[in-house]
């Protein structure tokens, strides 16, 4: 999803949201699978995401979105 929403922008462009290259590289390609809130937070505000739409597909199947966020 993240490296979709990012779309054209190079890592470094994204990155200026307050992180590194490296660490938006290790979020896309999973070695950094659980990243803080205020990363991913960080990371949807660069995008233009609400934080709804960064944890509905990172919602467990079979919880309701409601409950993974709160």
């Amino acid at each position: 999803m993240l490296r979709t929403a990012r779309g054209e922008r190079s890592m470094v462009d994204v990155a200026a949201a307050g992180l590194s290259a490296e660490t938006l590289r290790k979020i896309e390609t999973g070695r950094a699978p659980t990243p803080a809130f205020f990363t991913v937070a960080a990371l949807a505000g660069a995008l233009g995401l609400s934080l709804d739409e960064v944890a509905t597909p990172a919602t467990p199947p079979g919880v309701a979105p409601e409950s993974a966020v709160a």
